[in-house]
């Protein structure tokens, strides 16, 4: 079995300022990583991401950026935990509207694979809800989500 997710939903911005919410560490920072972001996603880069209720930054890798249409992303695997592939697409419609995709995939087919795997699906449906709020409201919706 292989366990992989995606998730997406529409975000009311035309999609050059979507792609930016993610891509821009300052304003990821304003309502996905609570304890704050650093570095732009760029290809081959290596970012940090860190969250107030989870302990502890960690690295991301970029594979790859299509500026204002994909981005991928590697994470995990460094404390001999199994590294996953997250797939972002931006995806601009008719009526100036965005359609923010998000897949993952690459976890064993264990108990504790499946189980990491909902909790991540859970997260990336909450940033794409958060990231809507934000990019439409200016509404941190994460902050006191989880702690």
């Amino acid at each position: 079995m292989d366990l992989k997710f995606e998730v997406s939903g529409r975000i009311n911005r035309p999609v050059e300022d979507v792609f930016e919410a993610v891509a821009d560490p300052a304003k990821l920072s304003s309502y996905f990583t609570t304890g704050g972001a650093e570095g732009r996603l760029e290809t081959g880069a290596t970012v940090t991401w860190d969250f107030h209720d989870f302990p502890g930054a960690f690295p991301v890798h970029v594979v790859e950026v299509e500026p204002n249409k994909r981005i991928l992303l590697k994470w995990g695997g460094e404390d001999g935990s199994t590294a996953t592939l997250v797939t972002m697409r931006f995806e601009p419609t008719d009526d100036g509207r965005t359609i923010v995709s998000i897949a993952e995939e690459g976890w064993p087919s264990t108990e504790d694979g499946l189980k990491n795997s909902y909790g991540n699906c859970m997260g990336w449906s909450q940033m794409i809800c958060a990231m809507k709020a934000w990019v439409e409201h200016g509404i941190n919706l994460r902050d006191g989500m989880y702690a």
